[in-house]
């Protein structure tokens, strides 16, 4: 008898012909994935790490400011004593108008010479033209009254004599005319006050000079009174100069009255202009330390300007020891000026300095700074006795200090 034959392919379960990924697979995807974010996780904390280290390196170099120093130098003496100046008018004079009206006209200009009384300007005051119509009317008013009334009581006085009338009338007329002459008195005044108003229409140099400003416009209001306005003009008297200097008080004692100085100024190198000291203020201002002197100089040439500035040279013996440094280097204060210091831990040191002489760009310091300082230049305001600095590099193209 034949026995059944088998079918090898009918011993395998249907599950294991199917095509999806056995548990082993899932395993090891699923492991991949975990793995892939945990290293992308790990990748972002790192780089946020180094982003917050970097910054916080950045915030401690930025804290920390880069200076530049400069070394003292000194200051050889026996050329005097050398100062700023301001060259002013021996006389200006602001040209307001008294009384409102426009600008009819304007005679004068900048830059031109004037005489004293000339007419710089014209005014237009229609109000006070009829004002003044009006009282010279009210005055003559009171002028024909004030005759009426003579005229009555001197007849009444003639009648008293022949007592024609009473005591008591004659008094009663002399009275009026008292009253009556008292009226025309005080219209005369009236009409003398607009007489003196319609003469500041016309605006006059009050002395001879030059004219320096001009704001006048034709047909523009003027407002009298008004402080916050500019003037019509600037009159200034340029045949002398007046020049002003601030001397530090460790050389106050050493200038007087009579004194001869040289003016240079930097439009014209080369060329000095005499000077003489004619009054001393005889105190030292708390603030600069310096004692406020005037000198005057001729300008018959016309060189010396108002507003320019000026070196002015004193012939002062030992004027020039000291060490120099720039002018930048200084900060000023309340208390005094005072310069940061470097020390060798690289913290700063602000210290306290006496300016014996402001040369402009450089100053003369007397006390405060020794040679051997190292000093801060261009220190920023908010510098602080402590404070750590860091210091540049020097510029290889750079001249030294001095």
């Amino acid at each position: 008898m034949l026995e059944p034959q088998t079918n090898p392919a009918a011993d395998h379960h249907p599950a294991d012909h199917s095509g999806g990924p056995d548990s082993r697979t899932l395993k090891r995807v699923g492991i991949g994935a975990a793995v892939v974010a945990i290293a992308l996780v790990g990748f972002g904390i790192a780089s946020r790490i180094n982003a917050t280290s970097d910054l916080e390196q950045v915030a401690e170099k930025a804290s920390v400011p880069t200076v530049t120093v400069v070394s003292p130098t000194t200051a050889e003496g026996g050329d005097g004593l050398v100062l700023p100046g301001t060259i002013q008018a021996y006389n200006s004079a602001a040209i307001n108008a008294r009384t409102n009206g426009y600008v009819r006209r304007w005679l004068a200009d900048i830059g031109d010479h004037v005489q004293a009384g000339q007419t710089l300007a014209i005014l237009d005051a229609p109000e006070i033209d009829q004002q003044l119509a009006q009282a010279r009317a009210d005055y003559q008013t009171a002028v024909a009254n004030q005759r009426l009334a003579a005229t009555t009581a001197k007849r009444w006085k003639s009648m008293l004599a022949q007592d024609a009338v009473s005591q008591q009338e004659a008094d009663e007329k002399a009275g009026d005319l008292a009253a009556k002459t008292a009226l025309a008195n005080a219209s005369l005044a009236g009409v003398r006050e607009l007489n003196a108003k319609q003469a500041f229409t016309r605006l006059a140099a009050p002395f001879s000079g030059v004219v320096t400003s001009r704001s006048a416009q034709i047909g523009a209001l003027v407002v009298a009174g008004n402080a916050a306005t500019q003037p019509l003009f600037t009159v200034s008297d340029v045949h002398r100069m007046r020049i002003y200097v601030r001397v530090p008080q460790v050389y106050s004692s050493q200038v007087h009255a009579g004194m001869q100085a040289k003016l240079s100024l930097p439009e014209f190198p080369g060329k000095e202009f005499a000077a003489t000291l004619t009054r001393s203020a005889n105190s030292v201002d708390a603030q600069s330390g310096a004692m406020l002197i005037e000198l005057q100089a001729d300008n018959g040439e016309g060189a010396l300007k108002p507003g320019a500035y000026a070196h002015v040279h004193f012939p002062i013996d030992g004027a020039g020891g000291g060490l120099r440094l720039p002018g930048s280097a200084v900060l000023p204060a309340e208390d005094g000026p005072s310069v940061a210091v470097l020390g060798s831990d690289g913290r700063v040191t602000l210290r306290r300095v006496t300016i014996a002489r402001d040369e402009g760009k450089t100053v003369l310091i007397s006390v405060g700074v020794k040679p051997t300082d190292k000093v801060i230049d261009s220190p920023p305001d908010s510098i602080r006795t402590g404070d750590r600095v860091k210091v540049a590099a020097p510029d290889k193209g750079a001249k030294p200090n001095g």
